[in-house]
């Protein structure tokens, strides 16, 4: 083994090294948060994936929206948002199906009136950060809302400030020729 291949190996472990403390730090803050929050923060997130989820691919820029929402619903750093996001899409993709009315209906019984409308929104918001928002998409949208007993009419008020960015809505492209 020359020199040159030595370093390479000892600097990629320390560098492992360096990010497993990074992890074990972010995970410690996320154990000091009370219990409700923590609740509030993990059905959250693993609702935004739920969504981004349901046309069976969670894109880059839907996972930077979570992430975002995130940071500013949840409170968390970024560091914290990107471990809390990746650990709901993984939750999302293996568990799926068999949870997400599980944690919809932990969410609806922890979260005000407004923090569920504030979660319908920013269920359009990942929705349309890739492409707009798909059909299957805005159907799961409306699925939550019911598991979260949203009226209506407040579901359509929250649908309405997202209407340009349903596709359904959106003229096709032109065809030239």
């Amino acid at each position: 083994m020359s020199i040159l291949e030595f370093l390479a190996r000892r600097r990629a472990a320390e560098q492992a090294a360096s990010d497993t403390d990074t992890v074990r730090r972010i995970v410690a803050s996320l154990d000091r948060l009370e219990p409700d929050r923590a609740r509030y923060i993990a059905a959250f997130a693993y609702i935004l994936a739920r969504v981004a989820l349901a046309d069976r691919l969670i894109s880059h820029e839907e996972t930077r929206a979570m992430e975002n929402l995130v940071v500013r619903h949840g409170g968390l750093t970024e560091e914290q948002a990107i471990l809390v996001v990746q650990i709901a899409k993984s939750q999302t993709q293996i568990f799926g199906g068999t949870e997400d009315f599980l944690v919809t209906r932990e969410f609806e019984q922890v979260a005000t009136h407004d923090q569920k409308l504030a979660l319908v929104d920013c269920l359009f918001a990942v929705s349309a950060a890739a492409n707009g928002i798909d059909t299957v998409e805005d159907n799961e949208i409306r699925r939550i809302a019911l598991e979260l007993k949203i009226p209506h009419d407040e579901y359509i008020r929250v649908r309405v400030a997202h209407r340009g960015e349903l596709n359904v809505l959106r003229e096709p492209p032109r065809e030239d020729g």
